[in-house]
């Protein structure tokens, strides 16, 4: 069985989000996107976790589904959407005289693993201000704390370029999976490429291929899921997934779905206040300050991906999963039609497609073009 899961999502309990990122809504857009498995995020929030237990049941196998009564009033029958436990914790420490900011994800396998993991977070830091808690603990440390949660739990390193918070970022990361996770190395299957890069510039560093390649939407609204996706070929199971994840060779994990990285918010250089976008051989004959007003740049993904590489461009490994970049529905219609992509005109025509065709990734990846014309018009 093939299915679509974005495993990295907040709630409207994390800093910067949508107060429409409750689970009725995310389940609604998930069904919408095309999306079978979806994570709950932030569940270390108190009032999140106590939202997560009134209105989610087991399903078995280690994942979940709204109550019946819930999934009745608001999913299309036939087409369920689960989730998995999940949350992503920012972690600000010292280390080798340098502070460090990296997130991480973490999935637990049941409700008991989250809470064992909530306990021991409660007793390092502040888990309740915010649905992805900020601690002063390192990663190696964080990585230990989750595997103690519950047997199955497990972290991914989150979106691993992200020049501020992540495991290769420019201004806090590291150069190496080892400096940042140290002996607990080998607890680490797999990284999260993140918006701003897709798996070939990932494929440009040997030190990855041990690692299988994930992408997700880390969204803060529910219209934003599944604009990164991974595809999997496994029964609906929390350790089916996971195993498929423990290898890049694994048959299990099918590939992954991506934004076009330069639409990423950090894929090249410059600084966002004066609106400066340099390429890294721009930026490195400006020495690295803002041509606007001299300030020093943000050195974004591409960058340290060059500053990392040891391969050429275009250099593919013998075990590559397969990918697809996308533009999201929306934006094809609001391009297609010269209207804004939140628009009533543009949200209006959406509907009547999923209504009509299915839902957006058959859109996107399956349905033809003909028939896509008999219904939203040849543009």
């Amino acid at each position: 069985m093939f299915f679509y899961a974005d495993l990295h999502i907040h709630s409207k309990y994390s800093r910067a989000t949508s107060k429409s990122c409750n689970l009725e809504e995310l389940a609604t857009w998930a069904q919408k996107k095309g999306l079978s498995v979806i994570s709950t995020g932030d569940f270390t929030h108190p009032a999140w976790f106590a939202e997560i237990k009134e209105k989610l049941v087991p399903a078995g196998n280690g994942v979940f589904r709204l109550r019946p009564e819930i999934e009745k009033q608001i999913l299309k029958p036939g087409i369920p959407v689960y989730f998995v436990l999940s949350v992503e914790i920012s972690t600000i420490y010292k280390k080798w005289d340098r502070t460090r900011k990296v997130h991480h994800v973490v999935f637990v396998p049941d409700l008991e693993a989250a809470q064992n993991f909530r306990e021991k977070l409660g007793a390092i830091g502040n888990i309740n201000s915010d649905g992805r808690p900020i601690l002063g603990l390192d990663s190696r440390n964080l990585l230990e704390t989750a595997l103690e949660a519950g047997e199955g739990s497990f972290i991914i390193p989150a979106h691993i370029w992200t020049p501020h918070f992540s495991m290769f970022g420019a201004f806090s990361g590291f150069d190496t999976v080892e400096a940042c996770f140290g002996d607990m190395t080998p607890y680490i299957h797999a990284v999260e490429t993140g918006l701003s890069s897709d798996p070939p510039m990932n494929w440009r560093l040997s030190a990855l291929d041990r690692f299988t390649l994930i992408s997700n939407s880390d969204a803060h609204s529910p219209q934003k899921l599944g604009r990164e996706a991974n595809l999997f070929h496994t029964p609906f199971s929390y350790s089916a997934m996971a195993a498929a994840l423990e290898s890049p060779d694994s048959e299990g994990f099918a590939g992954t779905i991506e934004f076009f990285p330069e639409e990423g918010k950090y894929h090249f250089d410059g600084h966002r206040n004066c609106q400066l976008c340099l390429k890294p051989s721009e930026t490195m004959a400006t020495d690295g300050r803002c041509l606007i007003c001299g300030k020093k740049l943000t050195i974004g993904v591409l960058h340290r991906v060059e500053d990392l590489a040891d391969r050429e461009e275009g250099f593919r490994p013998t075990h590559a999963r397969p990918f697809e970049s996308i533009v999201p529905l929306a934006e094809v219609i609001a391009a297609s039609t010269g209207v804004s992509a939140a628009g009533k005109n543009t949200q209006a025509l959406y509907e009547q497609m999923l209504h009509a065709l299915g839902p957006e990734f058959s859109i996107l990846r399956e349905v033809p073009v003909e028939d896509i014309a008999h219904t939203a018009g040849p543009c």
